[in-house]
């Protein structure tokens, strides 16, 4: 998933590859990680689009698209929950926010973690 994040998940080829039923699958994944295989990869593709975004050059439709999501709106949701902002304000801040930082650390400190999701903005 790492490595395939634009791809679609199968967690059933996943278990079969492991020998097991997609369920139990599920549930050693989220005892091992800490999240489901769809979270996960919904992760991973969010880190790359974090990236893609401090990069420049591809606009916000495009990044989606290129990190495998099929709907924005989807996408976007993710991104705001994870990341605390929206992807079009991300890509205003962040470069700003690691200028004259080395990508390895900036990739670091601007990853995003579920576990840490953004704490919600504005009146509850």
């Amino acid at each position: 998933m790492d490595r395939e994040y634009a791809q679609p998940l199968d967690v059933e080829a996943l278990a079969r590859d492991a020998n097991m039923s997609a369920g139990h699958l599920s549930r050693q994944f989220k005892a091992a990680y800490g999240e489901s295989p769809y979270a996960y990869l919904m992760t991973r593709r969010i880190e790359r689009a974090m990236a893609l975004l401090r990069r420049g050059g591809l606009s916000v439709t495009e990044v989606c698209f290129t990190v495998g999501c099929s709907s924005l709106g989807t996408f976007s949701t993710r991104f705001t929950e994870l990341v605390g902002v929206p992807p079009s304000v991300y890509r205003q801040q962040a470069a700003q926010a690691v200028a004259g930082m080395p990508s390895c650390v900036a990739k670091q400190v601007t990853r995003p973690v579920r576990n840490r999701e953004a704490p919600p903005t504005g009146p509850a």
